[in-house]
């Protein structure tokens, strides 16, 4: 398979990489996450005017760049290498994926303000009892004359306390795990009835418990089919588990990158002990694990854009799976390899391990991906 960048892809990675070598170094970064508001709005503004890599994933029709996939994963990697906080996934991933895919009322007015920089996402969909379940849902939403009423508590929105608009999954009919009956909502966070509590995270993002009470919306609030909409919320987190792997090599990277330039440095017995044999052979274990990352990124990279949602599926947790073990071997190695001082806030490694932890565990874990994994390829194969 071919896996060379166009001209236009390369100049975007080379765009990005620029920008946050000169505007994100990790001192910066660290003071902004442990300050208010946890990131930069001048620096979301600046992706969005300066460098235009928030339209970069959609079409011209919509007032994008033409792009798509390939450019949230360009785009997403860049990040991963500097940690960035501001809520890319969020809003253009997942924010502009159901707008693509959903086409509610108003879609092309709210991209075209994620393009500028004004409109920011947050995906408020997991439930405290529900787990990994897209399903899983206690959250509802209610007929009321031609509109909607939404009750219900969402748990660690991520992104949520910068966000001007939440996309809410909400039971519109049927029990509590069934398939049908889901629905899916654009809700202004400033709706009355709309109320937050916001914590930082340990890997230095925001998030938010968000409680609905008797929250009004009106018909056009509505995105995708009433009550046969978790297809189109699982192939909105297939796109959003690919771009979070993508972001998981720029992390990765960093992590095996460190490590090998930490060894390299630190001696015992009067030599450096990246000279030790048998620690020669854990580093290249760690970049094998970078490489097979990198590979099955590209992959889901490709196959999430199909119509064939089992394809569409497997391709994205079988991705996750590679990176949820990666993370954890490559980010266990390389903080033990540093010793004790790879935990502690002043170095840039523990601050990338506890980043890798979090996109493990995020849209699901490696365990859950597996039995995903094998449920989508246990009826092909038979």
């Amino acid at each position: 398979m071919d896996f060379n960048f166009t001209d236009e892809q390369t100049m975007l990675r080379d765009t990005v990489a620029s920008y946050l070598a000169d505007n994100y170094d990790f001192e910066k970064r660290r003071g902004v996450v442990t300050a208010e508001p946890g990131w930069r709005p001048q620096v979301w503004k600046a992706f969005a005017d300066e460098l235009g890599i928030l339209g970069a994933a959609f079409s011209e029709e919509l007032g994008g760049l033409g792009g798509g996939y390939v450019e949230n994963m360009i785009v997403m990697e860049e990040f991963g290498k500097k940690l960035v906080v501001e809520p890319y996934l969020g809003t253009v991933v997942i924010g502009g994926g159901f707008l693509k895919h959903g086409k509610p009322a108003g879609a092309a007015e709210l991209i075209g303000r994620i393009i500028a920089g004004e409109a920011v996402f947050a995906f408020a969909y997991a439930e405290p009892q529900g787990r990994y379940a897209l399903a899983d849902l206690k959250t509802t939403a209610k007929k009321d004359g031609a509109g909607w009423t939404l009750n219900g508590h969402k748990a660690v929105v991520v992104g949520a306390p910068w966000a001007t608009h939440l996309i809410v999954t909400a039971r519109t009919g049927g029990a509590q795990r069934e398939a049908q009956g889901v629905s899916v909502f654009i809700v202004p966070k400033d709706a009355k009835g709309v109320t937050t509590r916001d914590y930082p995270t340990v890997d230095g993002q925001r998030a938010s418990e968000v409680y609905f009470e008797n929250v009004s919306l009106p018909a056009e609030a509505l995105v995708g089919p009433e009550g046969q909409a978790l297809p189109l919320v699982e192939r909105v987190v297939d796109e959003a588990i690919t771009a979070s792997c993508a972001e998981a090599c720029g992390v990765l990277a960093k992590l095996h990158e460190g490590t090998l330039e930490y060894t390299k440095q630190r001696k015992q017995f009067g030599v450096p002990i990246s000279t030790f044999q048998v620690l020669q052979h854990r580093m290249v274990d760690m970049f094998i694990n970078v490489e097979q990352s990198i590979s099955m990124t590209y992959m889901a990279t490709i196959k999430v854009a199909s119509d064939d949602a089992v394809e569409r599926g497997k391709a994205a947790s079988a991705a996750k799976v590679q990176i949820g073990k990666a993370c954890r071997f490559v980010g266990q190695n390389a903080i033990q390899l540093h010793g004790g001082m790879g935990m502690t806030d002043e170095m840039a490694i523990g601050h990338y391990f506890k980043r890798a932890t979090m996109i493990e565990s995020a849209f699901g874990n490696t365990d859950h991906h597996l039995a995903r994994y094998e449920a989508l390829a246990l009826p092909t194969a038979a």
